[in-house]
């Protein structure tokens, strides 16, 4: 689940500082600022609006009582998601959240969580599948994973997908989550009916704190946006607490946001995770229509131990035995759809860039260790013979960055935003 729910497993205090990689106190964009000087206010006061028939994320009552004041979430300031609601199935609030299910009459039913959607019937799946099989498909017969939040079930269902996998265990710490869930999106829940499963509800910093070292080959974090307490999830003692829990060579995936809103916490979650995993960290996204600007962002990092290569998936799901079984087909992830995750438009790649200058690095996304070079290296040099044969250049020997370059239809400048050669190219 993606969103600004206050559950997900995590409790703690929110701080006036941002701190990076080195743990320096930093300015906060304006974004997190408005987020954190709100989030006291939303975790109290705001909850799910219907209206005429149709969902709008969120409102709050402020000032008199009878006066209503709708505003946006501060973690994507001026802009609110709106569906046409059918019938409304369910609401009820825990201890940490709101709760909220409707029938829409586009997506299918709808999951809210404090005013903000989490899945729908119908993309939930681009969510769910890619954040569990990017990390599962790129390490080799993976035994013992942790899901951090994912009440939904979502994610243990497609790691049920994996037979090698021996023991899950999941921490969520709103069980309303879990029950709910059960009762109106069965396809997700029933995750929780694969017998590997062990479901502790609680707060997963403190089970993870207790977790003895070494214990998981992958840990997928399926977590709130970081407001309110929910920060302590993009600062390092966290992403230290994980490596920890990490195998040698195991591997972590965590929610990391939207590109289109929220470069300034990537590039801030990119820093502190090349500190703490001495693997290698890489940046992936994917698109699900009814999140904030229509996509997410997902950190990926190997912890030091036996290379991993993030950007070509060793255990395809399309070969695994018994993924695909009748009735559960993969809606969206796929081997190309996994290659094509780590292909990021220019303008990230630009600002990624330009923050590693500004902060001393070297290069920005993928980040790897000199241990892993010569095997990215043959990587490539077995692209570029696929592409030679198959590639579709504007005209013979003329490569995409060349036509591009040399066509005056894009002068230098106004800059190129979005395709460059990598986007261009079919993923083999």
């Amino acid at each position: 689940m993606e969103g600004g729910g206050a559950g997900n497993g995590f409790t703690g205090t929110a701080q006036t500082k941002g701190t990076g990689g080195d743990g320096s106190a930093k300015p906060l964009p304006p974004c997190c600022v408005k987020a954190r000087a709100a989030a006291a206010e939303s975790e109290a006061k705001c909850h799910a609006t219907v209206v005429s028939g149709w969902f709008t994320e969120p409102r709050s009552r402020c000032g008199k009582a009878s006066k209503v004041q709708y505003y946006n979430n501060p973690m994507w300031p001026g802009e609110a998601h709106s569906l046409k609601v059918e019938k409304i199935l369910y609401q009820g609030k825990s201890p940490y959240q709101e709760v909220l299910v409707f029938e829409s009459s586009t997506y299918g039913k709808v999951l809210v969580l404090d005013g903000i959607v989490q899945l729908t019937d119908k993309d939930e799946c681009a969510y769910q599948e890619m954040i569990t099989h990017l990390p599962l498909c790129s390490i080799s017969s993976p035994k013992k994973v942790l899901v951090i939040g994912g009440g939904d079930g979502g994610v243990l269902r497609e790691i049920s997908r994996h037979s090698s996998v021996e023991s899950i265990d999941i921490c969520e710490i709103d069980q309303l989550v879990i029950d709910v869930c059960k009762d109106f999106f069965p396809q997700l829940s029933v995750g929780f009916e694969d017998p590997r499963v062990q479901l502790h509800v609680g707060d997963a910093v403190e089970f993870l704190r207790n977790a003895p070292e070494g214990t998981y080959d992958a840990i997928i974090v399926d977590s709130s946006d970081p407001i309110g307490p929910a920060q302590e999830l993009v600062e390092k003692p966290f992403f230290d607490t994980i490596a920890r829990a990490l195998r040698p060579g195991g591997v972590l995936c965590n929610q990391a946001e939207s590109m289109w809103l929220h470069t300034h916490l990537i590039q801030d979650m990119l820093s502190i995770c090349h500190e703490t995993f001495k693997g290698s960290v890489h940046y992936a996204w994917t698109s699900v229509p009814t999140y904030p600007s229509g996509v997410i962002g997902f950190l990926l990092c190997a912890k030091e131990g036996p290379p991993v290569n993030f950007l070509t998936p060793i255990n395809p799901i399309e070969k695994l035995e018994g993924a695909t079984k009748a009735g559960r087909e993969i809606r969206f992830y796929n081997s190309e759809m996994h290659r094509a995750a780590f292909v990021l438009p220019t303008f990230v790649k630009k600002e990624l860039e330009a923050y590693c200058v500004s902060t001393g690095r070297r290069s920005t996304a993928p980040f790897y260790r000199k241990s892993q070079r010569k095997q990215l290296q043959q990587h490539r040099r077995l692209l570029l013979l696929r592409r030679a044969k198959f590639s579709l250049h504007p005209r013979p020997g003329l490569t995409t960055h060349h036509a591009i370059s040399r066509n005056s239809s894009f002068p230098a400048l106004l800059g190129i935003q979005w395709i460059n050669s990598a986007m261009c190219h079919p993923i083999l």
